[in-house]
């Protein structure tokens, strides 16, 4: 913490504010207060802090057992308060953990830069404080997600240190590379799945498509044809879910490719935001539905963090690096476009991002990429109107002029 000299005088000061902050927590949160019986108070807690800053001061000046022997005495009466408060069955150490804390805390006062100590006091105090809303927030956990999270930490934390960064074979594939991709388009992705899970079913079809353009808009629009065909009563609100997610494909990939080739991205958003506002606009079509929601449609969105969708995505961003290179080896512009149509008849995604990482022309980039999202439109047209045959006609009007109004980007 610069700008300020931390003195041994200030530091005595910050283990003496940090002990009243715990403390006044621990009293004022009313911990024990219907059995009168209190583990520590506001002076107990302050005077820990205080035991801590002197422990330290007699280990700074040669007492090298003083910083043991007090956390071991500190620890041995909050071992005794624990026992006595069992005995009366009543359970939780929260109080005889804070206490031991605070002790380090007074201790780290001196011992250590000042942002240490003020840290653990300040996040510790807050912990203490906000029991009701931590265990609301539990209550509400979602499992799955929870597991999620630990899936992102498992990729970031452990996966990609672990990998070699350094190119391989005559197709530079870098293991680092292709796997801050993969977290790249997983993290976009989750984002879209927790707030599709969140929201969804409370804010209607046309949000659940929006947010669900996020994890995968071809998804979005299969599930919209199911919900049509279940429900018919539903076909123009299942209509309007697909071609709002179809829609925010765009921004999606926009987003993806602007963060891995930021020139690439320069000369394709106005492309995609007209692409993006033609979807939206034609989304909004009139016809009348009852509209309601169900939430069977959301069961279709695969959460981005399970491992394997993960590894699939990664191994098939692999095989079109080396489709894509291939391609324009074999039969240039022309193979690459090809490519371009086929894959958009799936999943665009690892296409785009095998292609945009090259550090070729961007004209020679834009174009397929324009190819490819005409395809996939195309194709989620056909997919919906399929399965959604009230509105079938209109599907297909729509999705066809969609399709057309990549003509003229193509050949800007």
């Amino acid at each position: 913490m610069g700008g300020i000299e931390w003195t041994q005088e200030l530091r005595f000061v910050v283990a003496l504010g940090l002990g009243l902050l715990i403390g006044l927590e621990r009293e004022s949160s009313g911990a024990d207060r219907a059995t009168g019986k209190v583990f520590a108070g506001v002076r107990t807690y302050t005077i820990i802090s205080l035991y801590g800053f002197a422990c330290a001061w007699l280990y700074s000046i040669g007492a090298v057992y003083a910083l043991p022997v007090g956390m071991l005495s500190v620890g041995a009466i909050a071992l005794m308060g624990y026992i006595a408060k069992v005995r009366e069955g009543r359970v939780g150490w929260t109080s005889e953990i804070a206490a031991m804390l605070t002790f380090v805390t007074g201790t780290l006062a001196l011992l250590t830069d000042v942002w240490v100590p003020i840290t653990l006091g300040v996040v510790s105090t807050m912990l203490l404080s906000e029991k009701g809303e931590l265990e609301h927030f539990v209550d509400r956990l979602d499992k799955a997600e929870f597991l999620a999270v630990l899936k992102f930490l498992l990729i970031t934390a452990i996966i990609l240190p672990a990998l070699p960064d350094r190119g391989y074979t005559r197709f530079g594939i870098n293991p680092v590379r292709v796997w801050q991709i993969v977290i790249l388009v997983s993290s976009l992705g989750f984002v879209g799945y927790v707030l599709t899970k969140r929201l969804g079913d409370r804010m209607g079809l046309w949000l659940s498509g929006l947010l669900g353009g996020i994890v995968s808009s071809t998804a979005v629009s299969i599930a919209a044809g199911r919900i049509a065909q279940r429900a018919p009563e539903l076909s123009f609100q299942a209509l309007r879910m697909a071609m709002l997610a179809g829609a925010v494909m765009y921004v999606r990939i926009l987003v993806i490719v602007w963060a891995i080739n930021p020139v690439v991205g320069v000369s394709l958003w106005w492309r995609c935001a007209l692409l993006a506002v033609a979807g939206a606009l034609l989304a909004m079509q009139p016809g009348k539905s009852r509209v309601q929601t169900d939430p069977a449609h959301l069961a279709t969105l695969r959460n981005p963090f399970e491992l394997r969708p993960a590894l699939i995505f990664a191994a098939v961003f692999v095989l079109l690096i080396i489709g894509t290179s291939l391609a324009r080896e074999s039969f240039g512009a022309a193979g690459l476009l090809f490519l371009a149509v086929i894959v958009g008849l799936v999943d665009i995604d690892p296409f785009i991002v095998s292609l945009v990482q090259e550090q070729t022309h961007v004209a020679t980039m834009v174009l397929p990429i324009l190819l490819a999202m005409m395809s996939n439109t195309a194709a989620k047209g056909i997919y919906v109107a399929v399965l959604n045959r009230d509105a079938r006609r209109q599907t297909l009007l729509r999705y066809a002029l969609w399709a057309m109004l990549h003509v003229p980007l193509l050949l800007w």
